[in-house]
Parts: C-alpha cells; structure tokens; sequence
C-alpha cells in the first residue's frame, strides 16, 4: 500500500496581520530574495569583495528584475489581463502570483549591471557568485505557486499527484472534480536544488569564473524549465505552435553555451579580483569553492 496517495493544496493562500493582508506568495519571493542575497554575499566576500556589496547591487537588481518579471508575465499571458470588462489594475496586482522569471532575469541583469558599475565589481564576478543562489530562490519562489495552487501541469494518476481546490479560477476546462495534477512546482523546486549541487561542484572541479557558471545556470535552468513548462496547463502566447516560455528556456540554454564559450576564450587564466581595474582590492580569492 502507497504511504502517499496524493499532495493535499494549502487552505490558506494569505492571512491578516492587524489591518494588512499578507500574501504567502509574496512571503515566498521575499525568502527567496534575502536566502539569494546572503548567499551571494557570502560567495563575493570569498572571492575578495567587500562584505554586504552585494546589498549595493540588489538595490538596483531587485527593483527592476521584479517590475520586468511582472510585466514579462502580463504580456505574454494577455488574456488573463485584457479582454472586455476587465480590471486593469490587476496588472500591477503581484501579490497574486504572476512573475515571469526570464522578465526578472532580463530587468534583474541590467539592474546588476548599474549596481556593479556603481560598486565597481565586475558583472561577470557578480554574476557567477549569484548562479547557485539564483537556484535557490527560484525554488523557494516556487511554493509561492503552492499556496496559490497555481502553475500545475497536467492530469495525472501517479501517487504524488497535486489536489487542487475546485471550482479554482485556474482549473482546465472539461477536467472533471477530483482530478489530480503534475505538481510542477516540486519538480522545479527539486531540478533547482539538484541544479545548485552541480553548479558548486562543477565549481570545484573546473574553473567556473568570467560568467561560466552563470552560463551553467543558464543551461540547468533553461533545460528543466523547457520540459516542465510543456507540462503546464496555464494559458500562454504560443508562437510556432510552441509556449513562448519554452521559446525563452531555449533561449536562456543558447545564451548559457555562448557565454561559456566566448568567456574561455576571453579570458583563459584565473580571475584576479572582483573588481575592476581601478577599484581595490579587498584580498584576493581565498578559497576555491
């Protein structure tokens, strides 16, 4: 006999705090967002920076990755958002799930860019410090899409199978009550985790710097993220007959094989410092990782 027949959905998606509505969603991308800063911190002050150098560049990383996450979201799932009698103020509503994580690494890269520039660490430095940690957010960003039971895949009979409420704004039409789902958001969570394993011991074994461990996040995430999002029933713009979404993974796997290879050839001895040319050195990397 099976110990487990299925995953029961949270009953609860938010709660009050005095006067204020506080949305578990919005608690999960938060914890994600300060697990990833401590973690890049820490990997930085390793490699020579300045401790809390990185509060510097998520200033500016943050804000603008959240906004292009958003908006990424909005416009390629427009008929959730425009369509008669609509509510256009839901477009700004993040609170109830909807950020795209390829809009956040798109805003999330040129807001690093300005904060590094500002620092004076170079992007490429930032950037690697950041991949495994990138992977832990996004894992914890995802049981945000758990209590909103949200983002599920298709019908499935496996013991493991999602419940989800009915009647839920995001149940498929034509499924019938009871039906269990692909928990898509625990095969993400689980290929993130397992993806910050390989990156760090990658790390280990190869030289993983000027970006190529960037690169390597890239490809992990671009690769699971390709599969799992063909197994989403949320509605998409499709483009060629495929989701927009998997066009962007595949798109985020090339960009990860070019950076590596580009990178390599650029730069072919060991990173120096963090910093730039002009800027001072803290202590040089102390630590292989």
């Amino acid at each position: 006999m099976s110990l487990l027949s299925s995953i029961p959905s949270p009953t609860v998606s938010d709660f009050q705090l005095g006067p204020l509505t506080i949305h578990i969603y919005a608690l999960c991308i938060l914890s994600g967002i300060v697990l990833a800063t401590l973690i890049t911190d820490h990997r930085l002050v390793r490699r020579g920076a300045e401790r809390w150098v990185t509060l510097d560049i998520i200033l500016w990383a943050i804000p603008i990755g959240i906004i292009a996450a958003r908006f990424y979201h909005v416009f390629t799932h427009p008929a959730d958002y425009f369509y008669a009698g609509a509510n256009l103020w839901k477009v700004f509503a993040i609170w109830e799930g909807g950020n795209a994580i390829f809009g956040a690494l798109i805003g999330g890269a040129v807001g690093a860019w300005i904060g590094c520039r500002m620092t004076g660490i170079r992007f490429w430095s930032f950037a690697d410090a950041l991949a495994p940690a990138m992977l832990v957010a996004q894992a914890t960003g995802r049981l945000g899409n758990y209590f909103n039971q949200e983002l599920f895949g298709d019908p499935t009979t496996l013991p493991w199978g999602l419940e989800i409420d009915y009647p839920n704004a995001a149940w498929p039409m034509g499924v019938e009550a009871g039906t269990l789902f692909h928990p898509t958001f625990l095969y993400e969570l689980v290929w993130n985790l397992v993806g910050v394993v390989v990156i760090i011991t990658l790390e280990k074994i190869l030289y993983l710097r000027w970006g190529k461990a960037f690169g390597v996040y890239l490809i992990w995430y671009g690769i699971g993220r390709s599969f799992l999002e063909a197994m989403r029933l949320d509605p998409s713009e499709v483009i060629f007959g495929i989701r927009t979404n998997i066009w962007a993974a595949w798109i985020a796997i090339a960009v990860g094989i070019v950076i590596i290879i580009v990178q390599s050839r650029r730069h072919p001895g060991r990173e120096q410092s963090v910093y730039r040319v002009g800027f001072p050195k803290v202590n040089l990397e102390s630590a292989t990782q």
